[in-house]
């Protein structure tokens, strides 16, 4: 798409730059500003930087010990001369160590469980979500020009893969663990058979977390999105529990009324154009003493709570995916940090009066919900 001219844009709105000569600049405030672009400049440009080295094996080599770039490079079946500018600029941005002595580049014990694609962070996901984002640029200028919205099924689908594998983690890490045991008489209910409906659920992440656990209960996934619908009916199958989770195409506002002790609901509700609605027949979809298990980002309720780096994070996929499918569907959009009195006013209009902070995490807030 074309690129207006700034100047031009500017004089035809008649907000143009001020002259610089006829600013009052703090010298102290600018250098630190340079300094915060630097920064997030080089995390920007480093961010397919990560993301290869999880694609090449890097990581995973230098987690069995320090290595010179030629080790590595041999390793790997790469050539050195990249291996060693990647190397480099790894451990200037902190994500490698550095030996001067020997050149040799590791991995701190604190790196490798960061950087294991099986452990509690994983966090190449986090890059490798920035750096799709950042190939709809253009069409996320044409929706913010026009107010048009971008549903989650016109996203990249490695897009959409990169939020699946970025939650992943977390929720492998306290689901089963952490978030069910405090849910007043939940587990109980799963360890004895229970229906539970997954709404929102996405490849189907957590609902295959959930089957493994809990083998006599019955789980049912349903989301909007046909593609990822297909990949949580294979990943189903591949961990061996198709015949307890199955998944179906349908909208949050659509999902049948089936009685369910349990619906979960997992960083998605934010999402929805119709949260309400959504919350409504969520509602109606329980059965008598169900419990609603709501996971949503961490969030304070003003603006000023959220303005440090996870906030800052959020706010960024928000505009990137989260706004513009809530905009696609006619919504006004609550957006990825509305904050605890937001969702309270959205699950109270629905008709829920029981509703509990049961846990949280540097990412999530976890609710349990109850008519």
């Amino acid at each position: 798409m074309s690129h207006p001219d700034t100047t031009a844009a500017d004089a035809q709105t008649g907000r143009g730059w001020p002259d610089p000569a006829s600013l009052d600049v703090d010298s102290e405030r600018l250098d630190a500003l340079l300094g915060r672009a630097i920064v997030d400049a080089g995390a920007t440009t480093s961010a397919g930087l990560v993301v290869l080295g999880m694609r090449l094996g890097l990581y995973e080599a230098l987690a069995g010990g320090p290595l010179t770039t030629a080790e590595l490079a041999a390793r790997t079946g790469t050539a050195e001369r990249y291996v060693r500018e990647w190397a480099r600029s790894q451990a200037a941005g902190g994500y490698l160590t550095h030996d001067p002595d020997g050149d040799r580049y590791g991995m701190a014990a604190e790196h490798a469980l960061a950087f294991n694609p099986r452990g509690p962070l994983n966090l190449a996901t986090m890059f490798r979500f920035a750096v799709r984002a950042l190939t709809g640029l253009d069409r996320l200028e044409a929706a913010m020009r026009s107010g048009e919205g971008i549903g989650w099924h016109e996203q990249d689908d490695e897009l959409v893969a990169s939020v699946a594998d970025f939650f992943r983690s977390g929720y492998a890490a306290h689901l089963v663990t952490e978030w069910i045991p405090a849910l007043d008489g939940v587990h109980e209910r799963l360890t004895a058979g229970a229906r539970v409906a997954d709404v929102g659920c996405g490849y189907g992440v957590t609902t295959i977390l959930m089957a493994q656990a809990y083998p006599a209960s019955a789980f049912e996934g349903y989301d909007y999105h046909d593609v990822s619908i297909e990949r949580a009916r294979r990943a189903a199958e591949a961990a061996g529990v198709s015949g307890r989770a199955r998944f179906t195409v349908c909208a949050a506002t659509e999902i049948p009324a089936g009685g369910y002790d349990l619906v979960c609901t997992f960083d998605a509700l934010h999402d929805y154009g119709d949260p309400v609605g959504a919350a409504r027949r969520i509602r109606e979809a329980l059965g008598g003493g169900g419990t609603w298990l709501l996971v949503e980002p961490a969030a304070g309720d003003r603006v000023q709570d959220n303005l440090h780096p996870v906030g800052r994070m959020f706010y960024a996929a928000s505009t990137y995916m989260c706004v513009p499918n809530a905009v696609s569907q006619g919504g006004s959009a609550m957006g990825a940090q509305a904050g605890g009195r937001a969702v309270r006013a959205v699950l109270e209009e629905a008709g829920f009066t029981d509703v509990r902070l049961v846990a949280s995490t540097p990412v999530n807030h976890v609710y349990q919900v109850r008519p």
